[in-house]
């Protein structure tokens, strides 16, 4: 009988690590449609260097300084609006004046994404104007409870209200945010089968459910009114709606009656764990799964037998380091399977959720 593991093929880091060195320096012509998203794409990849233990021994200082002032070159002051990061530099305004502000304002996922890497990187946050960011916060929530993604922007969801959330929890601040408003919206969006969808009405997806549970599992005790997150009914379907989402092939899929996903594979397996249900991940299969849709030539695929990218890398690996192989003695083998420890709240390895919620945090002057 085949032991849980044994077909395991080794975790490919080096070359894993390869994968993101080139998709910083350069994306695959495949991928010119996110050029506008730059900022995303390092946070993707400089995630992934982090959690394959490669950022500090393989990657130089002056590679690491240079990677933090791009960064930071993308921070904009949004004057009443307040501020964050742009997404790329293709929207920085060079001589900015009172009536290009509109077009140079901060977006709220991109400022998430910049703050985290930053903490990777372990940036001191000397430049971050802590009360405009919160500023920014008041400037995107809506009536509804949600939030755009830029001020007073046409675009929102619940990936918006997650990050405005993260960002209140590493500043530990919530006055930017009136989170009863926010957390009706988040109801509002629970669908019937349990999960929760981008916006009210909208089918259940694996992704929106995890920020669902994440942006409710943020919120500090003193917020909470002594109020359940989630009541145990609740609790109960999402976790049998998210359980019912992985395949026998081992992965998870996003929505009823779709393929296995590897960024499924965090979003589905992270919501179980905020909920105190990992046990109910079948973790060999998971794993295997993941194993299965390492491409050949570095970086981890959608599925197996397809092209690699950074976003299915670093959520594949952010899946492996919240459920590694336990099976007794560690071989070679498997031991390559074992990554630093990760916080699903703020999806990001502990030690570096401890520096940002160190550093990040609002200070008293």
């Amino acid at each position: 009988m085949t032991e849980p593991f044994d077909a395991l093929h080794l975790l490919s880091k080096t070359s894993h690590a390869a994968h993101c060195r080139r998709c910083l320096t350069g994306l695959p012509a495949v991928s010119t449609d996110l050029d506008a998203s730059r900022l995303v794409i390092a946070f993707y990849c400089i995630s992934s260097l982090d959690l394959l233990g490669r950022l500090y021994d393989k990657i130089s200082d002056a590679e690491r300084e240079a990677w933090r002032e791009w960064i930071w070159d993308q921070y904009t002051l949004g004057g009443v609006h307040g501020s964050g990061f742009r997404p790329s530099p293709y929207m920085k305004v060079e001589n900015p004046s009172e009536h290009s502000v509109q077009y140079d304002a901060s977006h709220m996922i991109m400022t998430y994404a910049a703050i985290i890497t930053l903490a990777v990187l372990r940036d001191d946050f000397e430049r971050l104007d802590r009360p405009s960011l919160i500023q920014s916060l008041q400037s995107c929530q809506r009536e509804d409870g949600s939030f755009s993604t830029t001020p007073g922007g046409g675009e929102t969801d619940l990936r918006t209200l997650y990050c405005a959330f993260a960002i209140s929890t590493m500043l530990d601040d919530w006055s930017g945010i009136n989170v009863p408003r926010a957390v009706d919206f988040i109801a509002k969006c629970r669908s019937y089968e349990g999960g929760y969808g981008q916006a009210p009405f909208c089918e259940a997806q694996g992704g929106t459910t995890y920020i669902a549970i994440a942006a409710l599992h943020l919120i500090p005790e003193r917020l909470r009114n002594g109020a359940e997150v989630v009541t145990p009914a609740e609790r109960a379907q999402t976790i049998r709606w998210l359980v019912q989402n992985q395949e026998p092939s081992g992965g998870f899929r996003g929505r009823t009656g779709k393929e296995a996903d590897a960024c499924y594979c965090f979003w589905c397996s992270a919501a179980l764990q905020i909920l105190g249900a990992r046990e109910l991940v079948n973790v060999p299969a998971l794993l295997q799964f993941i194993s299965d849709c390492q491409f050949r030539f570095g970086g981890i695929a959608k599925s197996p037998g397809g092209p690699a990218d950074p976003y299915h890398t670093y959520l594949a690996l952010a899946a492996v380091s919240m459920y590694p192989p336990d099976n007794g003695e560690v071989e070679a083998r498997i031991g390559s399977w074992k990554l630093p420890r990760l916080d699903p709240l703020l999806n990001t390895s502990e030690e570096t959720s401890d520096w940002a919620r160190k550093y990040v945090r609002a200070r008293v002057e």
